[in-house]
Parts: structure tokens; C-alpha cells; sequence
């Protein structure tokens, strides 16, 4: 049982072979149509469709203007790209750490300790899908004059609720609860900033590919430093399908979730399970953290051994190499803490009940845990 699973059939195949025959593979019509599905799922007037979440979020410093002796806040348990956008801007990152092992969110009181003359936005994670308190955060970027970034990597389709900040960044890579291979989309409700975003992921062309061949006399100009972060046509033809998708699948994340927690309540001794009952969530991942002192590697190996795979949602950015040598001396304790511990479990809509069941039992096992009292699941 793999962690995550791309969910793609026949509609995906016809949607390519479309594409492939009508034998326009780059930026074109797919690409907007996708663009326009997937705003107005959000409930946003339009959005910009990229090759990566990675590079939505160097577009999105980028368009406001960060750049060097600049600081902006991120929380340290996120993928390392998240990072690394602000490291592309000639920025700095200042990793902060999260509320607490039960609620693995980047914490607002670190965020304020951190906050200097220089700081000039604040990226929020949705880490597994879980979306942060959007309120508490509108009101931390407007007390500190901070732009507002979401890497809602994790966090896609309705049930993550509306976009509430200056700027939101998905991520559509293969392992996510919707997929175009690789690709991201970028929300931002300023029409201006979207526009800017827009031009930046073609080399600040000032006319696409599509457009010149329609064109009587095809001409461009470039008024503005830009980036090659186009989304082709293949990839916003599997958008679309995946997009019409989303809310069952989501669902039935949620319903997984449901039993995943329902299961191991009782498993605990030691044993937590975060974000139980978090809402809104699009449920991206099932993270949990073993009982303390637990060697993680051997738990790993026993569950693989049995057919289950698992992994680890994340190494701490700031213990990461590239980061240790340039920013040292940084101390996140509970990030520390939950990243030791912490274990993500299989969840994607392949699963079944019974397939949970198994994981759980298997992991009961491992553990030498006390088994679910029968009928929870």
C-alpha cells in the first residue's frame, strides 16, 4: 500500500490524446480553460496557471516586489521549496516554528518574535491540508504592514474554504490530491498583480506563442525581467479532468481521515495523532507521531516489510544542509520534536476501509499498542 497515489483512467488518456491530436502542445486554450475552472472552484475571478508550485511562489515574491535586505517569515516544517522562493528573490527566509505537536501550523507567536524593520511578508503552510486560522493571519499581516502568501500546496478545491491571502500557490505535483504531472496555479484577487504574474511566467513577453500565430503581423515586445514557467497543454488537459473530480475525492479523503482517527485514538500511549477534527482541511497527508524515544526506522522497515509504505513530511528546512551552513544557530524545538517523530501514513482515494484497517493492525503490532476496541472503524 503506496502513501499516495495518482487516481488517472481513461478520461486523462482521452484528454491527452485530444490534445496530442490537435498537435498544439504549449500554452494555449487547455491552459485557459484550466486557468478559469480552477478560479472559479475557488471562488476567484482567475488565476495563472505554472509549471510548478515552486515557481508560483518565486512568482508571487517576485510580483511584490522582495528582493535583497528583504526578510520574509516561513515556517521551517514545510517542503524545502517554500524556502527556497524566498532564496531566489535574494531575500532571506527566516524560518519560525509551529503552535504545538498536536497543531503542526506555523505559529503566529513565533511569527511575531521574528518580525523586523525588514520583514516584508509572511508565507503560511497548509501543512496535510489543514488550513491555518485565516482571520488571526489577515490580522497578523495587517498589524505589521506584511504581505500575505498561502503555499497551499496541500490545500485544494472547496474544502479548503475561500483565499484569504494576498497571494495563493498550489501545487498539482503527482502525489497531490489532484494532478498534472507537474504544474501549480497561482490565485491572487489584485487583477494587477495576477497580470504581472501572468507576463513574468513567459519572459515578460507582452504576447503569447497562441496569439502570434493568429496574428496578420506577429510582434512582441519584453517591458519587464521574466521567467520560462509555462504550463503546457498536456498538463492543463489532465487540470481539467482532475479538477471535475476534486470534490469526490476529497470526500472520500475526508471519510479515510475519519476512520484513520477513529482507529488510532485508541492506539495511543504515547501515540498522537494531529489535527483531529481541524477544519477546513483537503486532508493532503496522514501524519502521525510515534510515542517518544521510538526508533522511526524500524518502525518504517517492519511496515514496509509488511506491504505498507510509509515516509516523512519534512525534515526541518532549517536543519537541512544548504540552510545549517547559511543560517546557523536556528532553534525550533517543537518543529524538532514533531519532525523526529513524526510518520505519514497511506492515504489517497485507492484506499479502502479495510485497507485502513490493515495499516492500523499492522501498526498496532509494531508498536505493541492495545488493539481498537471492535466496531470503531
Amino acid at each position: 500500500m503506496l502513501v499516495a497515489e495518482p487516481v488517472l483512467g481513461e478520461d486523462e488518456a482521452a484528454a491527452l490524446g485530444r490534445v496530442i491530436h490537435s498537435n498544439w502542445i504549449t500554452m494555449g486554450d487547455q491552459v485557459r480553460t484550466f486557468e478559469s475552472a480552477f478560479a472559479a472552484c475557488h471562488g476567484a475571478d482567475d488565476a495563472v496557471a505554472v509549471n510548478s508550485c515552486t515557481s508560483g511562489l518565486h512568482l508571487a515574491l517576485d510580483a511584490l516586489d522582495i528582493g535583497e535586505r528583504d526578510e520574509v517569515i516561513v515556517p521551517s516544517l514545510s517542503f524545502v521549496a517554500t524556502a527556497n522562493s524566498v532564496v531566489y528573490t535574494g531575500a532571506r527566509p527566516v524560518l519560525v516554528d509551529i503552535e504545538s505537536l498536536e497543531t503542526p501550523l506555523i505559529s503566529i507567536r513565533a511569527a511575531e518574535a521574528a518580525c523586523s524593520n525588514r520583514t516584508r511578508a509572511v508565507v503560511v503552510m497548509h501543512y496535510a491540508g489543514a488550513v491555518v486560522d485565516a482571520q488571526a493571519w489577515r490580522d497578523f499581516a495587517r498589524r505589521h504592514g506584511l504581505y500575505l502568501i498561502e503555499d497551499s500546496a496541500h490545500a485544494v478545491g472547496r474544502a479548503r474554504g475561500p483565499i484569504f491571502g494576498d497571494i495563493a500557490v498550489f501545487s498539482f505535483y503527482g502525489n497531490k490530491n489532484m494532478t498534472t504531472a507537474e504544474g501549480g496555479m497561482i490565485i491572487a484577487p489584485d487583477p494587477t498583480l495576477l497580470a504581472r504574474m501572468r507576463s513574468a511566467r513567459a519572459h515578460g513577453m507582452t504576447s503569447t506563442t497562441s496569439e502570434r500565430l493568429h496574428a496578420r503581423a506577429a510582434t512582441y515586445d519584453v517591458r519587464s525581467l521574466g521567467y520560462n514557467y509555462r504550463m503546457s497543454e498536456l498538463n492543463a488537459a489532465l487540470g481539467i479532468v482532475q479538477l471535475q473530480k476534486l470534490d469526490d475525492r476529497n470526500e472520500q479523503r475526508h471519510i479515510l481521515v475519519q476512520a484513520y482517527q477513529r482507529v488510532l485514538q485508541y492506539q495511543r500511549n504515547g501515540l498522537i495523532v494531529p489535527l483531529v477534527g481541524h477544519m477546513p482541511s483537503s486532508h493532503h497527508i496522514l501524519p502521525i507521531l510515534l510515542p517518544a524515544g521510538t526508533d522511526r526506522a524500524r518502525v518504517m522497515g517492519a511496515l514496509h516489510d509488511r506491504g505498507i509504505q510509509t515516509t516523512i513530511h519534512y525534515p526541518p528546512i532549517h536543519q537541512l544542509t544548504w540552510y545549517r551552513d547559511r543560517y546557523p544557530g536556528v532553534s525550533l524545538p517543537i518543529t524538532e520534536e514533531f519532525a523526529e517523530r513524526e510518520l505519514t501514513l497511506p492515504l489517497h482515494p485507492k484506499l479502502s476501509l479495510q485497507q485502513i484497517g490493515m495499516i492500523s493492525d499492522a501498526l498496532r503490532e509494531v508498536l505493541a499498542l492495545e488493539p481498537c476496541p471492535e466496531g470503531q472503524l
